[in-house]
């Protein structure tokens, strides 16, 4: 019998899970199944998981394990999330679409019998083509020069108006733009906001001003497809704690999604007016190394719970918005479940229960959206060194899951 691989949907949003089938082996038949696709600057990424056929000499991802290769278990998305550069591409690096316009290409094989991640796989039985959407038809996306604002607005099909939200990533600046394009997918009017190192904002993050993040806020909020009163803000790492920022000194911020972030201002001075968050410092001396060279900076941050720092402490407790705190327990780039403890005991403090928490055991610093795949260390673009971000693959998978459909419940609930 001719094998046969059937994954579907064979193109669909890239924040959804996919059946993968496998017919016509023999029963009991060993199989390595390998996910395989090159990022937009060629890049290689592999993953490959073992298998053995039912007594019908069938398998399904959702419903059989995986004995060995990278996972093992019940993992219906496993070879999308453990897809990690080939051996012979640059270690560290991360598959993030840099265009959200054209769809990553997987392609899914199955080979003959068992073979170890890395080596060389056996004969091919049956593959298939998996194509994985960041955006939806008919999301538009509008380039954005308003002001000093820069970015990029992703708008859902339809007349709308849609709930808006401000989306921002952390210290890498640039413009990052997937997430903004999958909520737009998922009926948010989204807006990717650089803040850095992007066309003509500041090459670096030396001081930040909230006006610049205010303006941004006012257009959103004003735009005809948005859905007043208020906006929401998701941000990850410095991006968090900006949206912190946001939510307590802007009144158009009504709701604000914290990814691992810090309830202190960090590394650059935030103005708002007269006033000034001054940003907690890294000591390189607090950092360590490796063998392997990767570097492991958790400690490194300043102590925002020491009297000298509390001029940096976001006053979160004036915010009339709403929190959700989303952690990884294994967050190694820092300690955001003690950033978030610190949050909810000052608003508890200030008698506030406006927050939700939710803490992921085993998952590191970069919760993204579902199936985005696990990268435990990183390059970073500001210091060049693979830097460790924390986390167990199985584990953090899991949390990227389960958040991205509570982050969705939090923005409808609260910005409607």
């Amino acid at each position: 019998r001719a094998a046969s691989l059937a994954v579907s949907p064979a193109a669909g949003p890239a924040d959804e899970r996919v059946e993968t089938r496998v017919a016509g082996l023999s029963p009991g038949q060993p199989v390595t199944l390998r996910a395989v696709v090159a990022d937009d600057r060629g890049c290689l990424f592999q993953s490959c998981a073992h298998y053995r056929a039912d007594g019908r000499g069938e398998l399904h991802l959702g419903t059989d394990a995986s004995h060995g290769g990278d996972y093992t278990g019940v993992e219906p998305m496993g070879l999308f999330w453990s897809l990690a550069p080939a051996g012979m591409e640059k270690p560290y690096q991360r598959l993030l679409p840099r265009s959200t316009g054209a769809p990553m290409k997987v392609e899914v094989l199955v080979h003959q019998g068992h073979s170890p991640p890395g080596a060389m796989p056996g004969p091919v039985v049956a593959k298939a083509e998996v194509q994985r959407l960041f955006t939806a038809p008919g999301v538009r996306r509008i380039r954005l020069k308003e002001g000093v604002v820069r970015g990029s607005l992703f708008l859902p099909p339809g007349d709308g108006p849609f709930p808006g939200v401000i989306d921002m990533y952390g210290d890498e600046g640039g413009l990052i733009e997937f997430r903004s394009s999958l909520l737009a997918t998922r009926g948010f009017a989204a807006l990717s906001l650089p803040y850095f190192d992007f066309e003509d904002l500041p090459r670096v993050m030396k001081e930040l001003k909230l006006e610049y993040f205010e303006e941004a806020a006012r257009f959103l909020q004003r735009h005809p497809k948005v859905k007043g009163p208020g906006i929401g803000v998701i941000g990850t790492g410095k991006g968090a704690e900006l949206a912190l920022s946001m939510i307590t000194f802007l009144p158009e911020v009504v709701a604000a999604v914290s990814i691992s972030g810090c309830s202190s201002n960090t590394v650059a001075d935030l103005h708002y007016g007269e006033m000034t968050l001054p940003g907690l410092r890294f000591d390189m001396k607090k950092v360590s190394v490796s063998d392997s060279g990767v570097f492991d900076i958790f400690d490194a941050l300043d102590d925002p719970t020491n009297p000298a720092n509390s001029p940096s402490v976001i006053p979160i407790e004036k915010a009339e918005g709403h929190f959700l705190l989303v952690v990884g327990e294994d967050d190694r780039m820092w300690k955001s479940s003690l950033y978030a403890e610190l949050a909810i005991r000052r608003l508890r403090q200030h008698g506030k229960e406006n927050f939700e928490l939710l803490s992921y055991p085993g998952a590191g610093h970069r919760i993204d959206p579902p199936s985005t795949p696990f990268c435990q260390v990183a390059m970073d673009r500001v210091l060049g060194v693979p830097v460790l971000g924390g986390g167990e693959s199985k584990a953090h998978a899991h949390a990227q899951e389960h958040s991205w459909g509570k982050i969705q419940e939090f923005l409808h609930l609260h910005l409607g």
